[in-house]
């Protein structure tokens, strides 16, 4: 049978309430096909800042100290900056390759790098300025110097990301996968010895770090930009970079914009809470314990992240098909998935809850902190990964301004206050600022359930046609516009003369 029948078949099937379960196996397949190998693809590119760092730690506590502050305030001021921006192609190419405008998704890539590359510019001016910002602020002036130094040395690696998450969104809407897991892959195997030669055979330290970091991020950008090139799977997507690619910036940022605060708003909430547990009593160990839990927490987030870019291909193709109903399935697949494997993922976690802090520390005092924030943790990873995969439905909806507007409510008038309160005035310390910061993604995952309980898919289906097509209606209608434009000025003209020559106004 045809593949259109099938989805037609699928889609009455759906809308009638009759789903079976061949069609719930079908999706959990196609779901799978995405996230399985996104969620290496996101662990992959996580491990490559983590191998800087262990590198980097075995030269001494000035130049770890210094380089984990540099990557911090790179996260921080950087990355999530373009990610966030990255994110709105989710959207934009998802919902363009299920309508099948296949060109638009090669002319929204070249607009996305292009506007991820403006954006580039200021973030390297404050990059450059950082060490003096670090010093200004208080820090101390030699950590200040080599972080400086650290997050210069990485504008290279910025510009490369600007590329790699746009490419990526740009393969991962037509659910090319494999390429982004063999590219990422390899970068990791390219860059795991070359910081080694860098850091300890080359003379340049710490400094040898970020330097391969460029190289790699560079190594990956080549390998997807090849493939993108020349491979037969991007024939039908590929554009030449033209001027309708200036004329669509304004309508890239409408929803990159709101992309960026919405992941940028969540991101800056876990760094907050890291600064703020270095004002309690004994910083040392909070800090510790509480940088312990946020990796562990930033590690198996890649699951429910993998999870949600799944979701967020499939509902923005089903959305862009015209499949609401499909699109609807789609959601309840992803969040049978999500409960499933956060049951399974907590569990363990809780069952290793007495060796977990022997990963990270061999001190006795941060190995039974650790185990008694285990419960804690937990709940977070059942609340991330609902959140995460609600974020990727989210983006493929083009809801971003909602939830940008539910992530600044949830954390930073919910969780960050409470946070405050019950670290520094209840006197809960490090478990207050982790309840609080809780309590804020608990919120967020309230909100965006009941925002994607109450959708109405036909609605959102129409919506995502009108964006589609809106653009080449508005540059098909640009003669005419202007024609009328033009008309409209000869009548203004002309009805003035007559008016001053005290002659009958001509009717508009």
């Amino acid at each position: 049978m045809d593949e259109s029948l099938l989805r037609n078949e699928k889609e009455e099937e759906v809308s009638d309430g009759r789903l079976r379960w061949s069609t719930f196996a079908e999706e959990v397949k196609r779901l799978g096909y995405l996230a399985g190998p996104m969620v290496t693809v996101t662990l992959f590119q996580y491990l490559q800042q983590v191998v800087c760092l262990m590198m980097v730690g075995h030269l001494g506590e000035l130049s770890l100290s210094s380089a984990a502050i540099a990557v911090s305030l790179s996260g921080v001021t950087g990355f999530s900056l373009l990610l966030g921006l990255a994110s709105a192609l989710d959207t934009l190419c998802g919902q363009a390759y299920g309508a099948a405008q296949y060109q638009k998704l090669g002319l929204q890539l070249h607009r996305a790098i292009f506007s991820l590359m403006l954006v580039c510019i200021p973030v390297s001016l404050l990059w450059l300025s950082m060490g003096k910002i670090l010093s200004f602020i208080g820090q101390d002036l030699e950590i200040s110097r080599e972080a400086g130094k650290y997050i210069s040395w990485m504008i290279p690696s910025l510009f490369a990301y600007a590329i790699i998450q746009s490419l990526t969104k740009f393969l991962q809407s037509q659910s090319l996968i494999f390429p982004l897991l063999l590219s990422s892959s390899t970068t990791l195997l390219v860059h795991i010895p070359l910081c080694w030669v860098f850091v300890f055979k080359s003379g340049l330290a710490n400094l040898g770090a970020p330097l391969a970091m460029n190289l790699s991020s560079w190594f990956n950008v080549v390998t997807l930009g090849l493939y993108v090139t020349f491979s037969p799977s991007c024939r039908r997507t590929r554009a030449p970079f033209s001027g309708e690619v200036f004329q669509g910036v304004h309508e890239f940022f409408r929803l990159a914009i709101p992309s960026a605060v919405m992941i940028c708003l969540e991101w800056w909430s876990f760094e907050l809470l890291i600064l703020l547990s270095g004002l309690l009593p004994n910083p040392q160990l909070e800090t510790s314990v509480l940088s312990v839990c946020l990796t562990t927490i930033s590690f198996l987030y890649a699951i429910p992240y993998g999870l949600g870019a799944g979701a967020s291909t499939r509902v923005a193709n089903e959305l862009g098909a015209g499949k609401p109903q499909a699109a609807r399935l789609v959601v309840f697949v992803v969040m049978i998935l999500a409960v499933t494997e956060t049951a399974i993922i907590s569990s363990v976690v809780f069952g290793i809850r007495r060796i977990l802090g022997y990963a990270f520390s061999n001190e006795k005092e941060v190995i039974d902190y650790v185990t008694s924030m285990v419960p804690l943790i937990c709940i977070s990873i059942i609340m991330d990964s609902l959140q995460g995969v609600l974020s990727g439905v989210a983006r493929g909806c083009g809801w971003q301004h909602l939830g940008a507007f539910v992530n600044l409510g949830a954390f930073y008038l919910v969780g960050i206050p409470i946070a405050a309160v019950l670290g520094f005035l209840v006197h809960f310390r490090g478990r207050g600022l982790w309840i609080g910061i809780l309590s804020g993604a608990t919120v967020q995952t309230i909100l965006l359930s009941l925002i994607t309980g109450r959708t109405n898919w036909q609605n959102q289906a129409n919506k995502a046609r009108e964006r589609i097509f809106e653009e080449r209606l508005l540059m098909g209608n640009e003669f005419l516009n202007f024609f009328v434009y033009v008309s409209l000025q000869k009548k203004k003209k002309t009805k003035k003369k007559l008016q001053w020559s005290g002659l009958p106004k001509v009717d508009d």
